[in-house]
């Protein structure tokens, strides 16, 4: 008997012994464990910018799904969302709480270029992942001085200098006007198209104007440009001031080539507000699929994500760019978890983030693949122009490289 005890303890003793090296492989900083992965994000569900919120009330379906689904390696995510209005200083305050006190994994996918600049040096001091931000400004590309911010949309400058080089090629003598709004991002994307246009840029822009986010219209703004004589236009505006450009553009009667920047090109939440009818001939770029097209139809990425919508929030119009967009973060957060598996260190977390290869995210047009280095944290390359025929957009010559 006590020889039989002893083989069974022998045994015990070996099995743990060969278990041990695999747990201890399992390495977690605050914010992960064996069960759960928790991330934070603030997003402004109220405010100027609440159309946007869409975003995060998608995001947190997706993850719902996921965890009923088994999780990411079979730990939930627990996804905390908080509204900061659009305002920065309320962005601190949410992201300290975040970091801080519900001691998160990452940060992932706050969203405005103001309310990320807020945040931007606190996130690197405290070296926590500032993931996949809704933004497209410019330096969220920084590895060197900034390692532990990432963006996700293509970058705003690059867009804009790609609208400056098209109407050169297209229009070489248009007459330009310039709506942007007065921050960090419309000054991005209005600094790129002024580079694309090249030497021609002051003869060519006749007209510029900017708002704020707190206006309650821009339709003097719009008034000031007709009047200048312009016969292109160039929009740099977020959803609601997008709709209402697009709305008051055509009341004044006014007929310009209307180029778009492509955070306001959703369907559902700005094209139809300001008038399918009054939206025809609006140039733009497109990089996610979109939910009104019917070409994704039968795209089974599409099929999935229209079934989330009706499961969970149906109140979300499969239409609305910012729900495809949302969908198409979250499938990237999770390709990146993933990736780190058991290593769930923050540190980890970055690099893996910085070691994507041309990986298709399913939400994303094909072919328009994510990539990104220790040295260049651009997740894309090239975008579509597009051109809005009062149903879909429809592409508008070929794939351009954003870089």
């Amino acid at each position: 008997m006590k020889k039989r005890q002893f083989a069974l303890a022998a045994l015990c003793i070996s099995i743990l012994g060969f278990a041990m090296p695999t747990s201890a492989q399992k390495k977690y900083d605050p914010g992960a464990s064996d069960t759960e992965i928790k991330i934070g994000q603030t997003m402004p569900y109220s405010g100027p910018a609440s159309a946007y919120g869409t975003i995060g009330k998608v995001q947190a379906a997706y993850f719902k799904q996921l965890n009923e689904l088994g999780g990411v390696n079979g730990r939930k995510i627990n996804f905390i969302s908080l509204d900061d209005g659009y305002s920065p200083p309320k962005t601190v305050e949410m992201v300290r709480r975040l970091v801080e006190q519900d001691e998160v994994l990452l940060m992932m996918g706050t969203l405005g270029t103001p309310s990320n600049t807020a945040i931007h040096k606190y996130m690197n001091a405290k070296k926590v992942p500032h993931m996949f931000l809704a933004t497209g400004a410019s330096k969220w590309n920084d590895p060197q001085h900034f390692p532990w911010t990432i963006g996700f949309n293509p970058n705003y400058h690059s867009e804009g200098k790609l609208y400056g080089q098209n109407i050169v090629a297209t229009k070489p003598n248009a007459k330009i006007a310039v709506l942007f709004q007065n921050d960090d991002y419309g000054k991005d994307y209005f600094n790129g198209f002024k580079e694309g246009l090249g030497a021609k840029a002051a003869s060519m822009i006749v007209a510029q104007a900017s708002y704020e986010v707190t206006d309650p219209t821009i339709d003097s703004q719009i008034v000031t440009l007709k009047g200048s004589g312009a016969d292109t236009f160039f929009n740099i505006t977020t959803p609601k001031f997008a709709a209402q450009a697009i709305r008051k553009v055509d009341d004044v009667g006014w007929k310009p080539t209307h180029y778009l920047n492509q955070v306001s090109a959703s369907v559902g939440s700005v094209l139809k507000p300001a008038g399918l009818d009054k939206s025809v001939g609006l140039i733009s770029m497109l990089y996610v699929k979109d939910g009104a097209d019917a070409r994704w139809d039968n795209d089974p990425t599409m099929k999935d994500f229209k079934a989330l919508l009706k499961k969970y929030t149906p109140e979300i119009s499969v239409d609305d760019g910012n729900a495809t967009y949302g969908y198409a973060v979250a499938q990237m957060m999770v390709q990146v978890l993933k990736q780190a598996g058991d290593n769930l260190t923050r540190e980890n977390i970055m690099k893996q983030a910085a070691s994507i290869k041309d990986f298709q995210i399913p939400m994303v047009l094909p072919g328009v693949v994510a990539s990104t280095s220790a040295t260049d944290f651009a997740l894309f390359q090239s975008m579509q122009l597009v051109k809005f025929d009062g149903k879909n957009w429809v592409d508008y010559g070929k794939p351009v490289t954003v870089k």
